[in-house]
């Protein structure tokens, strides 16, 4: 006789299509929360995620223009409430980067595609892919019956990509009561490193910063005014320029400080991941990584700050030549913050070197730093028995998959 989990995996397969046209749809509602214009479609992909769900208003936000918008609902849902029984908070969010073919895209980013047996669509992978599996998983448990062992509660919100701005409000304000019976948390926003399942037991946090530098009240041609004005843009790239080497270290005295010491026992750890630098290099088609061996990169992403360069708002960036010299420019990066870094210690550290630093330059332009948003890092105990369960689920997923 067959096992109900192999049943299970059989109804999975039966309804593949079905599951996948489900994600196709999610992947088409451009739900980019960085873009104000879009934001409506962040609302609509709510709406589409809203069943048995409850929607909470969580305010208005305040645009750096001083325009106001209104802030996409977050999603509160309930699957059981037997209080004999432990409750699972799952946590995900359906908000999306920017992506346009330009981008680098083989095909059309908000349209699912299917190659080589793989699907490539925006928010596939982050977030809606794995929000989506958790729907689909349901419709399996409801079709075949099956009790759950736990009470299940969802949190899914919309501006994940935007610093998760009115999440924290929402759940302060349901702190004693919603969440006050939640035992456990999953967060589905994670990603592999190799085809291998993995679990992770931390995520870095993040500070992101507007360094803004002024002069003229509008552009002005360089025909007319090259060689006789200080430019902004030449201000400010000239401080991005200061804030890593070459290799990406940072050069912000005082951040190394604050991070906590690594232990023998989580240095093991990257021994044993399986991980291969060439095949992640050649994936993501760069031609040198700033560090070589395994243990080196991973650390790098996950236990060391980075600081990232991200664009320029204000200067010409479309096709063909244009010889304007912009009167404002804003300059936008952050850093990826490890523990024990907190975002507020850093974002003192961070505004006086800036400060330092526009100091240096002696330009008689204007220039302001604004702290667009932030969030704590992440870390849990790895040896935790509910780590311990989640690795046995997903040994035994993979051996029965193996089979079906």
């Amino acid at each position: 006789m067959e096992s109900a989990a192999f049943l299970y995996f059989r109804d999975i397969d039966e309804h593949a299509k079905k599951y996948v046209e489900r994600l196709r749809e999610a992947v088409a509602i451009p739900s980019v929360s960085g873009e104000p214009e879009r934001r409506k479609d962040v609302q609509r992909m709510m709406e589409w995620t809203k069943k048995a769900m409850e929607l909470a208003d969580v305010g208005i936000q305040t645009l750096p223009n001083g325009k106001t918008i209104k802030l996409p609902t977050v999603l509160f849902g309930v699957l059981g409430d037997d209080k004999s029984k432990k409750t699972l908070l799952i946590y995900g969010h359906l908000d999306v980067q920017p992506a346009d073919k330009e981008d680098g895209w083989n095909t059309d980013p908000f349209h699912l595609t299917e190659k080589d047996g793989k699907l490539y669509g925006r928010g596939s992978s982050d977030d809606k892919g794995p929000v989506v599996a958790w729907i689909n998983a349901l419709d399996t448990l409801r079709r075949k019956k099956v009790p759950l062992p736990i009470n299940i509660k969802f949190c899914f919100e919309g501006m994940e990509e935007s610093g998760s701005k009115g999440l924290e409000e929402a759940l302060t304000a349901r702190k004693d009561t919603w969440l006050s019976d939640v035992d456990f948390t999953c967060i589905c926003d994670t990603a592999r490193l190799s085809g291998k399942p993995c679990l992770q037991y931390g995520i870095r946090g993040l500070c992101y910063y507007f360094v803004e530098v002024s002069s003229s009240k509008q552009d002005l041609h360089s025909g007319d005014f090259g060689g006789v004005v200080y430019e902004p843009i030449k201000d400010l790239c000239w401080m991005l320029a200061q804030l890593t080497d070459l290799e990406g270290k940072i050069n912000i005295d005082g951040l190394s400080e604050l991070v906590k010491p690594i232990t023998d026992e989580e240095l093991k750890l990257y021994e044993e991941i399986e991980f291969d630098p060439e095949i992640f290099k050649n994936n993501i088609g760069v031609p040198a990584l700033t560090v070589k061996t395994k243990q080196e990169i991973l650390m790098n992403r996950w236990r060391y700050p980075s600081l990232s360069v991200h664009g320029i708002e204000g200067a010409f960036s479309g096709v063909g030549a244009k010889t304007v010299i912009p009167g404002k420019v804003i300059g936008k990066f952050s850093i990826r913050l490890v523990p024990n870094m907190d975002p507020a210690e850093v974002d003192r550290i961070v505004i006086a070197h800036l400060d330092k630093l526009w100091k240096e330059r002696g330009s008689p332009n204007h220039y302001r730093t604004i702290i667009s948003h932030n969030g704590k890092p992440w870390i849990s105990d790895f040896n935790h028995p509910h780590y311990a369960a989640a690795a046995k689920a997903i040994k035994r997923g993979e051996m029965i998959a193996s089979y079906t």
